[in-house]
C-alpha cells in the first residue's frame, strides 16, 4: 500500500492542517491537479466572505449551515453540494450543531499547500 494514496475523512494523517478563523480548521490534502479539504466547523461559526480563483465544490458531510454565495444564502445540510467559481465571494456558517464540508479545488490552490491560518485568499 502507499501511504501517500490512501487517507481516511476522519484521521489527518497524510494531510495539512490550517485554521481557517476562530472554531473552523481544516485538513487539506493536495494533488497534481485538485485538491480536498476536510473542514470542521464549531457550532454556530461563520468564514469571512472571501473569493479566489480556482473552482471550488463543497459537499456537506455532516451537520448544517448556511452557505453565503454571491447575492444568494442558502441553507444546507447532510447531502448537499454546491459549486462556486472562480472569482465568486462566498463564505459559510455553521449550525447549532456544527458542519462538517467537504471541499474540492481545481486547480489546487497552492496557498494551502503549507500548515497555518487565514484563508488565503485574493482578497486578504
Amino acid at each position: 500500500m502507499h501511504p501517500e494514496l490512501f487517507f481516511k475523512l476522519d484521521s489527518p494523517d497524510g494531510g495539512i492542517q490550517r485554521e481557517l478563523a476562530p472554531g473552523i480548521t481544516t485538513t487539506v490534502f493536495p494533488g497534481e491537479h485538485a485538491m480536498l479539504s476536510v473542514v470542521r466547523f464549531e457550532p454556530h461559526c461563520k468564514g469571512r466572505m472571501h473569493h479566489h480563483p480556482q473552482e471550488q465544490w463543497g459537499i456537506c458531510l455532516g451537520g448544517s449551515g448556511t452557505r453565503y454565495q454571491g447575492e444568494e444564502a442558502v441553507e444546507v445540510g447532510r447531502g448537499d453540494f454546491w459549486r462556486t467559481p472562480g472569482g465568486v465571494p462566498h463564505t459559510i456558517e455553521s449550525g447549532p450543531d456544527g458542519l462538517v464540508v467537504l471541499d474540492v479545488f481545481a486547480p489546487p490552490r497552492r496557498e494551502y499547500e503549507k500548515a497555518g491560518s487565514g484563508f488565503a485568499a485574493a482578497d486578504s
